[in-house]
């Protein structure tokens, strides 16, 4: 069921302990997000992306069922249930609802984890990964013009101008400078990584207003993402072999894609005053950190590109918070 609420997700009548316990998940989701563009380079080097998001979505679901079981809700909710209906969204009385009460929830999870991660790493294999990277956490702007379209902010010339200037800042990290000339990948992977953003946002935006727990959220997309990559991954003819890729593939899953997805949707459940936003726009700073230090490299017009994405970030963050608090 969605709430019946007219707040934005950043909003929340939790107190003060709720919005401690929000930046704290946010802060482990951002932590774990900074790797996956790194490990997710290291592997497409040498394996499909296919075999990749397999591997990652099969540690997600391993996370998202173990979370799923642990939880003492579902245990007293769901006792003597077979295994299996335990794992899957319900409904008030107890049958799989998955065209009924649980139907939003369910195209939301798929959209926002099995659309930004398909996306983001079809991106990574077509472009520069230190440039998809960047275009695809964009997001956090496009929930800022969201805020400006939905909500009332006190500044909305400023919010849409800075926002606008971080736009400017992905045209700049798309055209690359080299040669004056644009789009140095794949076209198609720039356009994925901009899509990866607009699932991500419209998760972002939509997750905090949902009365569906995340890990009833979650689990059910991340099985799908394994059936789809597990089809994928047939049509290539991937073949599979027993090495350290298949360590580095499963903690894709369980830790950017699976606790970093479950922290997340915990932090904008339990935000207050929009805190968290500005938490989020630290991602791009410490995952274009990892990577430069790995040896990717921006060309100037790049660089230029990406301090204006990653300021306008910031101050969309900072002003967006300070609304919230005035609030």
């Amino acid at each position: 069921m969605v709430k019946q609420e007219h707040t934005l997700p950043f909003r929340s009548a939790l107190g003060g302990s709720g919005s401690r316990s929000a930046l704290v998940f946010a802060a482990g989701a951002v932590a774990l997000w900074a790797t996956n563009a790194l490990v997710g380079k290291s592997l497409l080097a040498s394996h499909s992306v296919s075999q990749v998001q397999f591997l990652q979505f099969i540690g997600a679901a391993l996370v998202f069922a173990l979370i799923r079981v642990m939880s003492s809700d579902f245990r007293r909710r769901q006792a003597g249930a077979p295994f299996i209906r335990r794992l899957l969204p319900q409904g008030e009385k107890g049958e799989p609802s998955y065209f009924a009460s649980n139907v939003v929830p369910f195209a939301v999870g798929i959209i926002g984890l099995v659309g930004t991660m398909i996306l983001q790493y079809v991106a990574f294999a077509s472009m520069p990964v230190i440039e998809a990277n960047l275009v695809a956490y964009t997001w956090p702007l496009m929930v800022a013009a969201a805020i400006i379209v939905l909500d009332r902010p006190r500044r909305p010339a400023l919010l849409g101008i800075t926002a606008a200037l971080g736009f400017v800042g992905v045209a700049l990290v798309i055209s690359g400078g080299r040669e004056q000339s644009w789009f140095q990948g794949n076209l198609a992977g720039y356009l994925a990584a901009f899509g990866s953003a607009l699932c991500m946002a419209f998760y972002s935006i939509v997750v905090g207003r949902l009365a569906t727990s995340p890990d009833r959220l979650l689990l059910p997309s991340a099985l799908v993402g394994v059936a789809l990559t597990f089809l994928w991954c047939v049509h290539d003819g991937v073949a599979w072999d027993i090495g350290p890729y298949l360590l580095a593939g499963l903690y894709l899953g369980a830790g950017p894609m699976g606790l970093g997805y479950y922290f997340w949707s915990r932090a904008l459940k339990l935000d207050q005053g929009g805190k968290v936003a500005v938490v989020a726009y630290l991602t791009p700073i410490a995952s274009t950190l990892l990577l430069t230090l790995s040896g990717e490299r921006l060309t100037m017009t790049a660089i230029a590109g990406a301090v204006l994405v990653i300021g306008s970030c910031i101050a969309v963050g900072i002003e967006g918070s300070e609304a919230e608090n005035h609030a």
